[in-house]
């Protein structure tokens, strides 16, 4: 069974960290979230972005970046930012992988970019957007993963409620 890892590093919006939260639970990908955070984890915009969704997520907590590395030693991480040198669809996710993406204002850590080129990708947008909703970004990735993968454990028929499919 594969296994799929979001990591929000530092987010600053309840309500972007809840839709990321229902897409984590509505796909069984493991949520991450590294603080510090700009809100509280009771916060109602973020409980009601996610909807009913909670009881499906798989959460973990950590109190900074260097405390998540120490925490996933060795995993394989793909780092989210519109400083890329290459498209988010040119790298092969692997089981296991973590798509890791920066606050909404300011990305991830530069730093942690430049040590990482092979490892970072970007989404095509025009030259003057600035950057995608946070929670639309992470659902891109999530998605390119998962395509890859043949969308193991989702369902991928839908049903008609009057009609039948032919």
């Amino acid at each position: 069974m594969r296994e799929l890892n979001i990591v929000l590093v530092e987010p600053e919006i309840p309500q972007n960290t809840g839709n990321v939260a229902r897409t984590c639970a509505a796909t069984g990908a493991r949520l991450h979230l590294v603080e510090p955070m700009g809100f509280t984890v009771d916060d109602r915009k973020l409980k009601r972005a996610g909807l009913d969704y909670w009881h499906l997520l798989d959460i973990t907590y950590y109190s900074s970046l260097a405390d998540f590395f120490e925490k996933n030693r060795g995993g394989a991480f793909t780092y989210f930012s519109t400083k890329a040198p290459k498209v988010y669809t040119e790298v092969a996710y692997p089981d296991g992988a973590f798509l890791v993406f920066g606050k909404e204002t300011k990305g991830l850590p530069e730093s942690l970019l430049h040590d990482n080129p092979e490892h970072t990708v970007r989404i095509p947008m025009i030259d003057e957007a600035r950057s995608l909703n946070l929670s639309n970004s992470v659902a891109i990735g999530v998605y390119e993963a998962l395509r890859q993968w043949g969308f193991p454990r989702l369902k991928t028929i839908g049903q008609l409620r009057e009609y039948r499919w032919e």
